[in-house]
């Protein structure tokens, strides 16, 4: 029983729990567009990444509901096999024209599509360059692929040609970034790491997450950069309102991972609901660019207040915002205990954030917008952060 011991040792949740500030795993009981109830308080929801709106939106909401009523709730099989439904197709055929790539293959979550790629791509014989920074997906899809991994300085393309250098132009190389960053809200300065990558004839691969569906119309943070990658994956289940997510690239190369993928082939394919909302929300983005301009705005908007305060706001031009919380004094473990406390002020003030600490990132209040706030919902937000300021610790 040994390999369950650690199950019982004392851990920071623990004292987390029994101080009262332990916030992860929070029971939501109603969610709307921009406002949810939790721990019955109504909350302006600053921490889904709900980012065009989308979740509540009707021609979304119906497609789903006329999806189970043509397939079921489930796609019942493999994809390799009996669970090829035609709404899977077409979401990769809308989704690489709108793109603008050759091709696409989805799976059921965005976090597998990494997986299922980088250990179809890659193997012992290979070379994975990650960002210090990339998604814990993309760490993990690598170390699946059994290819030799290293790590190279966040968004520099300096280190990533030391990298580069050092392997050789004999070995097969592959670079991993994420086009936004999630808990920095920062764009990849693709434009030097893709000139980087073709010198050294490394492939190029961006996750692209959090951009699909903001950045460039919603066509993401490529088309942004005007950056053509060799593979681009994406989510569905944060500006396409779903859940599921995609690899898009050259045929020959989708087809190859469609045949030699484990996990596409042995895995249930995406349901039919899933799949029909992420298509009608793409259709929605296409028929309402606006969307994109809103959250963006709004973000902008909040950033520029928070830092008005004197706060220190992490990343620009994306609608994640990161509140450092500072305090010299204060412990690694004392500020992130600080940083649940204020998280939990914030939802009695009508705020949720997500409260971020190692080893995830620096203690931060976490915040993501919305197309669907509204000016007042902007107000509350900014409120309830001049009142707790003080406590978050100021830039000056």
């Amino acid at each position: 029983m040994r390999i369950l011991q650690k199950c019982y040792e004392p851990s920071l949740y623990d004292a987390l729990r029994e101080i009262g500030m332990y916030t992860y795993f929070q029971r939501v009981d109603e969610c709307g567009e921009a406002v949810a109830r939790i721990g019955g308080h109504e909350v302006v929801m600053c921490g889904s990444n709900n980012y065009l709106g989308l979740t509540h939106h009707e021609d979304v909401q119906a497609a789903a509901i006329d999806a189970i009523g043509r397939y079921g709730t489930g796609s019942a099989g493999s994809r390799f096999l009996n669970g090829n439904l035609a709404l899977h197709e077409e979401l990769e055929e809308e989704l690489s024209a709108f793109v603008g790539m050759p091709a696409a293959l989805s799976f059921p979550s965005g976090y597998q599509t990494n997986l299922g790629v980088l250990s179809a791509m890659a193997d012992a014989r290979d070379h994975v360059v990650l960002d210090k920074f990339a998604h814990a997906s993309m760490v993990d899809g690598t170390m699946l692929s059994r290819a030799k991994i290293a790590r190279f300085a966040h968004n520099s393309a300096a280190s990533l040609d030391e990298k580069l250098t050092r392997i050789g132009g004999d070995a097969g190389a592959m670079v991993l970034v994420d086009g936004v960053y999630s808990m920095d809200g920062d764009i990849a300065d693709l434009v030097p790491i893709s000139e980087t990558c073709r010198r050294h004839d490394a492939v190029l691969m961006v996750d692209d997450a959090h951009g699909i569906g903001v950045l460039a119309g919603g066509r993401g943070t490529c088309a942004q950069l005007g950056v053509q990658p060799d593979l681009v994956t994406v989510t569905f289940s944060k500006a396409l309102a779903s859940l599921g997510g995609a690899i898009l690239g050259d045929r020959r190369v989708i087809d190859h991972i469609r045949h030699t993928s484990r996990a596409m082939i042995f895995t249930t394919g995406a349901s039919p609901a899933d799949a029909a909302a992420a298509l009608a929300a793409l259709r929605v983005l296409k028929a309402e660019p606006w969307r994109c301009e809103r959250v963006l705005k709004l973000s902008d908007q909040l950033r520029s207040e928070l830092r008005a305060m004197g706060l220190a706001v992490i990343g620009d031009g994306t609608p994640i915002l990161g509140v450092e919380v500072i305090d010299p004094a204060a412990g690694e473990t004392e500020l992130l205990i600080k940083t649940q406390d204020i998280h939990k002020q914030l939802i009695g003030l009508g705020v949720y954030t997500n409260p971020v600490g190692p080893p995830a990132a620096s203690c931060r209040l976490r915040l993501t917008l919305s197309a669907a706030h509204t000016d007042q919902h902007l107000d509350v937000v900014t409120a309830a952060f001049g009142k707790v300021a003080g406590l978050i610790g100021q830039r000056w």
